[in-house]
């Protein structure tokens, strides 16, 4: 099963380059189903027809599918919904505002992700290709398992120990009803579903690929996508540069754009060094429909015949351990982030990288938990943290390994 999320700034054109990698796709033999996790839901225009919340065929072996959010709300928060109204109603809140209070953050995202799951886990296709919403909303969706299962751990935790010590005495004085198994349940289901997902998007056959067109501000937004894709442990497989205007002929006016694409397209092939970066061609008018969107990526594909375009990532992931003679090195892909755009804090079992506006909390594998941090630093791409046992805190760094000074805090550790 191989899963493609596209994603890019708003308005360069994700949405025709996801369609056309879908019919690419299932011309090609396979069973594909392009799915969007855009609020604005664009998939229908693209492909001309009307298109429900339920995978809908629209060629052989195509399906194309827009989540309906309200409906996958009812079923995965309404029996957690039910009971934080019944708290809030005996609190005398008013039941509309009640009602907008009880609406999970970030709803139609996470739902997004579960119907993603069910999709991925159903076993009816080869390839899922899913049009992403914009950039900054596509972190923030990629961000959520590992959020959000952070958060509900610790929530089912304080619940139990809150339960047994002050559950009985609130239910009898106060009239506060207790949180029944079916709620406890449907928090747990929603832990684990995330958790899998989590597990498939960061796994060996899903990667992201970044559509961009050839224009300064996308290709800064770009670069900052592919650090803050790869700190949340996800592989980035190549980048499309959309609305390239073609060389033949044209005006002084157009002569003048094509001199300053190509200025462009040359820091897009130095900044994603490694990566393949294939080119769009600007069209004389938008491709709609399936025949349109398939010739479309055939285009795109041959400007690279030398990559499978659908191949899974190949290399190491963003995320991996070394053990050394003296204990261990954390390796977390960082490209082309600066050592200051890099914060690291260990706070207990727990260490929180901050690269500019994002921050990813790593629970540590149990093999470094009582292990020390001697030292960090960027190198090369890539954040590397060493952590040393106390037996061996003063011994020599072997060659290659981060030896930069940790300084000690009160009550945690932090790399400066």
């Amino acid at each position: 099963m191989r899963i493609l999320l596209l994603t890019g700034k708003g308005g360069v054109g994700k949405s025709t380059v996801a369609s056309g990698l879908a019919a690419s796709s299932a011309a090609r033999g396979a069973r594909t189903l392009v799915l969007s996790t855009d609020a604005a839901h664009s998939l229908a225009d693209a492909f001309g027809v009307p298109v429900g919340p339920e995978p809908t065929p629209v060629a052989p072996r195509l399906f194309v599918q827009q989540v309906d959010a309200q409906l996958r709300f009812q079923q995965s928060w309404a029996e957690i919904q039910r009971y934080l109204l019944s708290v809030l109603d005996l609190a005398g809140v008013d039941p509309v505002a009640a009602e907008e209070l009880t609406v999970l953050p970030g709803a139609e995202e996470v739902l997004a992700l579960l119907e993603l799951r069910l999709q991925v886990l159903s076993g009816a296709w080869d390839r899922v290709i899913v049009d992403c919403a914009p950039t900054a909303e596509t972190l923030r969706l990629l961000a959520l398992p590992e959020a959000l299962g952070w958060y509900v751990q610790r929530v089912s935790s304080a619940r139990g120990r809150l339960l047994r010590s002050v559950g009985p005495m609130l239910s009898r004085t106060v009239g506060v009803p207790m949180p029944g198994e079916g709620v406890v349940e449907a928090i747990e289901r929603l832990h684990g579903e995330l958790a899998e997902v989590q597990a498939l998007l960061s796994g060996p056959d899903a990667s992201v690929r970044l559509v961009l067109t050839p224009e300064q501000v996308v290709l800064a937004e770009a670069r900052r996508s592919w650090t803050s894709l790869s700190l949340f442990g996800y592989r980035v497989d190549g980048v499309v540069a959309n609305r390239v205007f073609p060389h033949a002929g044209g005006d002084d006016w157009r002569a003048g754009w094509v001199r300053a694409q190509d200025a462009v397209l040359a820091e897009i092939e130095q900044s994603f060094a490694g990566l393949p970066v294939w080119r769009s061609v600007y069209r004389e008018r938008e491709p709609v429909g399936v025949e349109a969107l398939r010739a479309l990526a055939d285009d795109v594909h041959a400007t690279r015949p030398d990559v499978d375009p659908f191949a899974a990532p190949r290399g190491e992931g963003p995320f991996r351990v070394d053990r050394t003679s003296t204990g261990a090195v954390l390796r977390l892909a960082l490209p082309l982030a600066q050592r200051a755009d890099v914060d690291l804090v260990r706070h207990g079992d727990e260490l929180v990288v901050t690269v500019g506006s994002y921050r990813r909390v790593l629970a540590l594998p149990g093999g470094l938990t009582r292990l020390r941090v001697a030292g960090a630093r960027v190198d090369d791409g890539r954040l590397l943290v060493r952590f040393v046992d106390d037996a061996a805190a003063s011994s020599t760094s072997a060659p290659g390994e981060p030896a930069d000074a940790a300084a000690h805090l009160a009550r945690q550790e932090a790399l400066r």
